[in-house]
């Protein structure tokens, strides 16, 4: 059963009776996509709150003054992939979601979300506390970009995520930390030389 896995990620912050797995369980359907399929496109309300069961998914925006596409964040196997905005709000996005790999996904929609939450209390702290790790990871990236250059920014990333780092093309990776493919090229070499 595809929701062993996140049975196991919510097991490290909270206990689940087996008659309340039972219970989150029916609440769950799951969704796969293909490279290049949507889960989200600007405009449209995220109707459903996403966990990863496997795949690479990007979160992003198109820049409207120059076009570009500005990375928010990637979704990799065991995380979560949700305008949290727009589902809590159920108001549409203002960025897109889509699978850079072939991904799947298990879904709960909002109302279903709420019911869930109201059947299982104690599900309320573990939803907190991966929403607290987001703001931690959010809050990093902003002192991160105001306060260090470049080539810290990057050496970080690949630090911090060797599994997104070694899946996800160069030039995304590029616009997440707010630099040019061809800077990350000239430090590879760099690198690669010392």
């Amino acid at each position: 059963m595809k929701e062993s896995a996140l049975i196991k990620n919510i097991s490290r912050y909270v206990t689940l009776t087996a008659e309340e797995v039972l219970t989150f369980d029916s609440f769950w359907t799951e969704k796969t996509l293909e490279k290049g399929d949507y889960l989200l496109r600007n405009g449209e309300v995220c109707r459903y709150d996403n966990y990863v069961i496997s795949g690479l998914l990007k979160a992003f925006y198109i820049n409207s003054e120059n076009g570009n596409e500005e990375i928010l964040y990637f979704s990799i196997d065991d995380w979560w992939a949700t305008d949290i905005d727009s589902f809590s709000k159920q108001r549409a996005s203002i960025y897109n979601i889509q699978a850079l790999e072939k991904t799947t996904v298990l879904q709960i929609s909002y109302h279903s979300f709420q019911q869930l939450l109201s059947k299982i209390p104690k599900l309320e702290r573990y939803f907190r506390l991966i929403l607290e790790g987001y703001l931690v990871a959010m809050q990093k990236r902003i002192i991160y970009n105001n306060i260090y250059d470049a080539e810290h920014r990057y050496f970080d990333f690949l630090e911090t995520y060797p599994n997104i780092a070694s899946r996800v093309p160069q030039y995304l990776i590029a616009s997440y930390l707010g630099i040019s493919a061809e800077f990350i090229s000239r430090l590879r070499k760099k690198n690669k030389s010392s």
